[in-house]
């Protein structure tokens, strides 16, 4: 249900084969327009929240699913996170599997509903500008990583933090964003 959650151990694990994605991406906060990476504005939010979620699924879900990502204000985040975390304070992204999934539609093949992604403009605006990178491949890199929560993928021990980060790390290669766990200092030296 957020960036630290989906224990979920019951989900079964993807494995790479393309994906056919009922995605829906509703942007509440208008600030988040203004998220572009360059001056051109050639990659909006809409467009790399739709990339990230493709690049992501295609390697990772094998299933047709539906998903929603609501590009948010830090307000809104904080709500939820105290409401169905007890954390009240703003995140950067909130991951809600779905709370039922009638049996019917999985026996009919139906696209499987994957969940919900919900994501704070203000922190992940502050988590762009304290780590030096584009506030668009923040962005991808976190509905990437919402996306393998609803995946049944976590990072509650070091071997699952590991297993998600290189998932993570494969998909951003794809769609040309840099390692977001890489040590500043060492590109820098480079």
């Amino acid at each position: 249900m957020n960036d630290d959650d989906s224990n979920d151990d019951d989900r079964p694990r993807s494995s790479p084969s393309a994906t056919a994605v009922d995605l829906t991406v509703r942007v509440d906060d208008p600030g988040w327009l203004a998220v572009a990476n360059g001056s051109d504005g050639a990659d909006d939010p809409e467009a790399a929240v739709e990339a990230a979620v493709a690049a992501t699924l295609a390697a990772f879900e094998p299933e047709a699913v539906e998903l929603s990502v609501v590009l948010s204000d830090d307000a809104t985040v904080r709500d939820l996170n105290r409401d169905h975390r007890g954390k009240d304070y703003a995140t950067n992204v909130l991951s809600f599997p779905p709370a039922f999934v009638p049996p019917e539609l999985v026996e009919q093949g139906g696209a499987r509903p994957l969940g919900d992604i919900i994501l704070a403009l203000g922190t992940v605006l502050r988590e762009a500008e304290e780590q030096d990178k584009p506030a668009i491949d923040h962005l991808r890199h976190l509905v990437v990583h919402g996306v393998l929560h609803l995946s049944g993928y976590d990072h509650e021990t070091e071997a699952e933090a590991e297993e998600m980060e290189d998932l993570e790390r494969a998909v951003l290669a794809r769609l040309g964003v840099p390692d977001p766990y890489a040590d500043p200092d060492d590109a820098r030296a480079a």
